[in-house]
């Protein structure tokens, strides 16, 4: 079973940066498409970007040109690269995996309305403040 761990989170100044990674045990991650999401005191959680076993990739609106996901199958890890930071990033930050052996697309987009989601990391906490 895929288990997850999240490192990279902290405190940031606004404009500043943050690298988020996850690192992967218990199977490969050449089978799955991976995402982080996000959760806000008192908000819902949502996607922030997903990445598919063949690199097809949806960002959500708010981190477009802001913020990359990356994955190295080698290392069995995935990034989250964060640039220009904002004050409504501050949240916890989970990764998450799909089954994406079917290579049929779906699994990119059931992970990124989390129907889909089926393994789940404990999150690493983004706070971004002056």
């Amino acid at each position: 079973q895929l288990q997850f761990v999240e490192s990279g989170g902290g405190l940031v100044e606004p404009g500043g940066s943050l690298r988020l990674s996850c690192q992967a045990s218990g199977d490969t991650l050449d089978y799955y498409a991976v995402g982080w999401f996000r959760q806000a005191p008192g908000k819902e959680r949502e996607a922030v970007s997903c990445l598919s076993n063949s690199g097809g990739r949806i960002n959500a609106h708010s981190v477009e040109g802001r913020f990359t996901i990356s994955r190295d199958n080698v290392k069995n890890t995935v990034y989250l690269q964060m640039n220009s930071l904002e004050p409504e990033d501050t949240a916890v930050y989970y990764c998450a995996a799909a089954d994406d052996r079917s290579r049929d697309g779906s699994a990119l987009f059931k992970l990124f309305d989390m129907s889909g989601a089926e393994y789940w990391g404990q999150g690493t906490q983004v706070t971004v403040s002056s």
